[in-house]
C-alpha cells in the first residue's frame, strides 16, 4: 500500500494559475475550469465534447453519457461505472475531468433504465449485465484506439466492474485494468459481518492489474474491506495498488463546493493524475487497433 503523504508540488504548481474560479463563495484555491471542464496544466489536457447515446442490454434500454476530447483522432477507452448516487452532475463532471486526460469515455446510467432512484439499499444483479454490455458498446465504438478498456468506478460501481471483470469473465477478453475509487468490494446484500468483516469473494479471481484510492478517512468498513481486499490480491502476486490520501474522507472526487476542502481538491487532482497515468500504460500494453 502507497500512502500518499505528501502531495507532489507539481499538483500545486499546476493548480494555482489556473484559480480562477474564486469569489466570496468560493475559497482562494478554487478552480472553476479544473472543476466544470477537467482543465489541467499538464501535457495531456484537451477539449472535452460529450453526447449523450444508448445501448441496449437484454430488454432494457441503457442511457449512456460519452465524452470524449474535442477532435477526430481516435483515444483509449474507459467504461466509466458510477455508484449509488447515480449519474448526477457531480459525477458527469469527473467523467469530463477522466476524457480531458485523452480518453473516450463511456458512462452507463444504470438506475435511470430501470427507474430506480438515487442512493438504491438493495443491489439489483441485473445491473451487473447491463455494465458488461456497456463494455461492448464502448468497445464497438469506432473513435477508440485501444484493443481492451479500463473499468474505472466509485463507490458501489466498484463492485459492479468487479463482477463484469470475473463474473462475467471480461478481464480474459475485454477489460485491461480496473481503477476504482473507495470501492465497495463486497456483495451489497451480504450480511452485515460481511460487509465489515469478509470481502466480495471475487476479488480472488481478478487478475487486472489494479489501482485503487481511499482517504483516511473512509468508513471503517468500508476501508477495512478494501485494504483486506488489497492484501489478499497481493498475497496472490497481483499487480495491485492502493494510495491512501491523508485529511480526507468519502467522495473526495467529487464532493460538491459547499463542503469541499483544499485537501479533497489535490487528493482528486493527485488521483486522476496518477489513474490517467495508469490505465494509459495499461492500455497501451494491449495494443491499439489497426
Amino acid at each position: 500500500m502507497y500512502r500518499a503523504t505528501l502531495l507532489p508540488l507539481s499538483i500545486l504548481l499546476f493548480m494555482l494559475p489556473f484559480a480562477v474560479g474564486a469569489t466570496e463563495e468560493r475559497p482562494w484555491w478554487w478552480d472553476e475550469a479544473w472543476w466544470d471542464e477537467g482543465v489541467m496544466r499538464v501535457p495531456a489536457n484537451h477539449q472535452v465534447v460529450t453526447t449523450e447515446v444508448t445501448y441496449s442490454s437484454g430488454d432494457v434500454e441503457v442511457p449512456a453519457m460519452v465524452a470524449r476530447p474535442a477532435d477526430d483522432r481516435r483515444y483509449p477507452a474507459v467504461l466509466f461505472q458510477h455508484g449509488r448516487r447515480g449519474l448526477d452532475d457531480l459525477l458527469r463532471r469527473h467523467v469530463k475531468r477522466v476524457a480531458a486526460r485523452g480518453f473516450v469515455v463511456l458512462a452507463p446510467d444504470v438506475y435511470t433504465a430501470h427507474f430506480i432512484g438515487t442512493h438504491p439499499i438493495r443491489h439489483d444483479y441485473a445491473l451487473e449485465a447491463d455494465v458488461n454490455r456497456g463494455l461492448d458498446a464502448l468497445l464497438a465504438r469506432d473513435d477508440i484506439s485501444s484493443r481492451r478498456a479500463c473499468l474505472y468506478s466509485h463507490t458501489r460501481g466498484g463492485y459492479y466492474t468487479l463482477k463484469v471483470a470475473t463474473t462475467f469473465k471480461r478481464q480474459e477478453d475485454a477489460a485491461a485494468c480496473y481503477v476504482s475509487y473507495y470501492p465497495h468490494l463486497q456483495d451489497p446484500n451480504a450480511p452485515e459481518p460481511l460487509q465489515v468483516y469478509g470481502y466480495a469473494p471475487e476479488m480472488e479471481e481478478l487478475t487486472l492489474p489494479t489501482l485503487i484510492f481511499v482517504g483516511d478517512e473512509e468508513q471503517y468498513q468500508r476501508k477495512r474491506v478494501i485494504e483486506t481486499s488489497v492484501e489478499v490480491m497481493e498475497e496472490r502476486g497481483r499487480d495491485v495498488r492502493l494510495i491512501e490520501y491523508p485529511g480526507v474522507g468519502r467522495g473526495f472526487d467529487f464532493r460538491p463546493p459547499d463542503v469541499r476542502t483544499f485537501a479533497d481538491d489535490l487528493a482528486s487532482r493527485d488521483a486522476l493524475l496518477r489513474a490517467a497515468a495508469f490505465m494509459r500504460e495499461k492500455l497501451e500494453n494491449t495494443g491499439n487497433r489497426e
